[in-house]
């Protein structure tokens, strides 16, 4: 009986050993590496990942297929098939690896310089453009951008429509009283551009966007809030004595949409003291409801045109020929007082024109003449930009440790100011490796998924599955930002491999050989 129970089972013995090899057969096949991707771009091994979220760090390894980040963990190397799969495989020898970098607030144009070199050195795989309410002066934004998607760009892109190019195509110009119909023009002109625009910029300290006042401001801050889209405010003042004034101006369109304060400063402003009071300021708007955050950059000089030093009567041509003409002595006595509060002549260096890389009592003393004089008969409103030491270390880096202050350049390929091909590099050397205002995990935060988070960008900013691939790997020990004022047109070093949507955007110091950016809009 044992023996025929024993011949009866040989079948099914025989097909249950079958039915463990296809189990095996399949688990080993299941095992393969990612079976689900014929083959993968990129792999990054052995890397120190910061994820940018301020966590803190951890050893993976990071797969990226299709411009997409596919695969976040320890990888199986025993499968054959991973070698013959894998397009490039990057050895990250426990670098850190961070999502790259997105600066709120930069300057440039594409169809001059379309790799924007400055900031990819500087680990900047996003940058903002149409700040200060100046977008291209184009009658179609629209068809600009789509001629970026044709001809390529190095880092992606984020848009804003600029509040004075609506008020120029709306016929408003430097008007204070809009006509109704105008108004509805300019509005309905904004509501269009929001479709493919991450926000509108204002420019209040500049022409035309001074002469914008209540009403107008709070008509445009309805429509982006209707659109959920982000108001990016130059204040009408950064002098310490009117800031407090100039915040709460863009608080009141903080009731209709998101704000946001670019280049937050306090000119003349001393100390971290100062510094705790704007912070409080915003704290308590952000208590009521309002949702206001700003950015910064890691320098006590600003960078911008002279005109920041005329009064409002004589920035324009127009203006100054007429103020020359028949305010002459009002016109010096206000630029001599403003400029004597502003640090004197010494603290003015000039970046543009004849004098670029003179301060401006150089100038006076070559010229042999009154720095106001300088200013009136030789420059003009218009006549030249220039780096503005106005500002108070203590008191920015107080800024800058605040959890909803960003990062941003404010600069651009050819700016005379390091802060165009610095920044995000001194970041990292100074504020975080030599002062440490703030450990590394937060400052990656601060320069990833925070700006990302006031942009509106979902799929960026982020070490995970299903995020765009744009990477960073470097060693945080050897970042340099080696842009100084005298010299501010030299790249950063240190940031190894730069990676824009799955591509290698720059390595070793050297460019990509192709364009990797894109054209980003609100959907994406």
């Amino acid at each position: 009986m044992k023996n025929g129970i024993l011949s009866r089972n040989k079948p099914s013995v025989l097909c249950a050993c079958i039915a463990l090899l296809l189990m095996l057969s399949c688990g080993r096949q299941d095992d393969a590496f990612l079976p689900q991707y014929p083959s993968i771009d990129i792999l990054i091994r052995n890397a120190t990942v910061i994820d940018g979220r301020g966590n803190a760090t951890r050893t993976a390894d990071i797969a990226i297929d299709g411009g997409r980040i596919v695969f976040v963990g320890a990888t199986a190397f025993s499968n054959t098939d991973l070698q013959t799969r894998i397009g490039r495989q990057i050895d990250a020898g426990n670098r850190y690896v961070t999502p790259g970098f997105i600066d709120l607030h930069a300057h440039g144009d594409p169809f001059e310089t379309a790799q924007f070199e400055n900031f990819l050195a500087m680990g900047v795989t996003t940058i903002t453009l149409g700040q200060d309410g100046a977008s291209p002066d184009v009658d179609d934004l629209r068809s600009w951008l789509e001629r970026i998607r044709q001809n390529g760009i190095g880092p992606n892109l984020a848009m804003f429509i600029g509040h004075g190019n609506l008020r120029n195509q709306a016929g408003i110009g430097m008007s204070s009283e809009p006509e109704p119909a105008d108004l509805q023009k300019m509005l309905s002109a904004l509501d269009e551009a929001l479709d493919y625009t991450f926000g509108m910029s204002t420019g209040l300290e500049y022409n035309p966007g001074l002469n914008a006042r209540t009403a107008e401001l709070r008509a445009l801050a309805g429509v982006v809030g209707r659109k959920h889209r982000l108001i990016m405010s130059h204040l009408r003042s950064e002098d310490d004595g009117q800031l407090e004034a100039s915040i709460a101006e863009l608080l009141e369109q903080g009731e209709d949409a998101r704000v946001h304060i670019s280049h937050l400063k306090s000119v003349y402003g001393k100390g971290a003291a100062r510094a705790e009071q704007i912070l409080r300021l915003l704290e308590e708007a952000r208590a009521s409801g309002v949702e206001i955050t700003a950015d910064m950059y890691p320098y006590s000089a600003s960078y911008t045109g002279i005109e920041i030093v005329f009064p409002v009567w004589a920035k324009t041509q127009e203006q100054f020929d007429l103020a020359k003409a028949e305010r002459r002595e009002e016109l010096a006595e206000y630029l001599r007082t403003r400029i004597r509060s502003r640090n004197g002549p010494e603290a003015t260096l000039l970046g543009t024109g004849p004098y670029r890389g003179k301060r401006l009592s150089e100038v006076a003393f070559e010229q042999e003449m009154p720095f106001e004089d300088v200013l009136i008969d030789v420059i003009g409103p218009q006549g030249a930009d220039g780096a503005y030491f106005v500002m108070d270390d203590e008191l920015q880096q107080r800024l800058f440790q605040d959890p909803y202050v960003g990062i941003c350049s404010d600069g651009s390929p050819s700016g005379f100011h390091p802060r165009g091909h610095g920044t995000f590099a001194r970041v990292i050397e100074t504020y975080v490796e030599e002062k440490k205002l703030l450990p590394l995990t937060e400052a990656i935060r601060k320069l990833t998924s925070f700006p990302a988070g006031i942009l509106g960008i979902a799929d960026r900013g982020i070490i995970d599955v299903g995020f765009a691939a744009d990477l960073l790997i470097f060693d945080s020990k050897i970042i340099r930002a080696t842009a100084n004022y005298l010299e501010p047109i030299s790249l950063a070093t240190g940031f190894d491999v730069v990676i824009v949507n799955g591509q290698v955007a720059r390595e070793e110091g050297k460019p990509g050989i192709a364009l990797a950016g894109r054209v980003l809009t609100p959907a994406d």
